[in-house]
This record gives C-alpha cells, structure tokens and sequence, in this order.
C-alpha cells in the first residue's frame, strides 16, 4: 500500500466527504429512512457527526448550522422539497 501522510490522508476524507454531500445533495429521492434502514445512517447523522467534530475541534456550531451544512440549505427548506410520505422521527 502507498504510504499517504496524515496530512494528504485528511485531505482526501474531506474529499470524498465533500464528493459523499454532493451525490447525496443530487440524490433527494432517497429518503433518510431508507439511507437508515439500509446504511445504518442518514443525512441528519452525517449533520450530527459533523457539528460533533466541529464542537470537539473548538467549534461552536448548532445542530440546524450543521443540517444546513450538510443538507445544502435549511433543514426544514429541504423537508418541504423533498421529503415524501409520512415524517418518521430521527435524531
């Protein structure tokens, strides 16, 4: 295996992370439920395990700043659009 320094390793994570927000920003079909009942995760997880890194990096970033990180625009903005059938709760 190619030996990557920590620092290019940290570079290609926010990568693919940004690459990971794009497919699913393009991809508002799939519902959280079905990316939780399959992956085990969903985009308010990603929103959750980002405002954690952020808060733990001394970051005091709010639960709704990082859904709209993650989510491309607010939270409730993106339900109206494109959450289909019946809001099932989550985190």
């Amino acid at each position: 295996m190619t030996k990557i320094s920590q620092t290019d390793q940290e570079k290609l994570e926010a990568a693919a992370f940004r690459r990971l927000l794009a497919h699913l920003s393009e991809r508002t079909d799939v519902q959280n439920i079905d990316l939780m009942e399959l992956a085990g995760f969903c985009r308010n997880c990603l929103a959750r395990w980002y405002q954690e890194a952020a808060n733990d990096a001394g970051h005091a970033l709010t639960k709704e700043e990082a859904r709209q990180h993650v989510y491309g625009e607010t939270y409730e903005s993106w339900q109206a659009k494109h959450q289909t059938g019946e809001k099932k709760p989550h985190p």
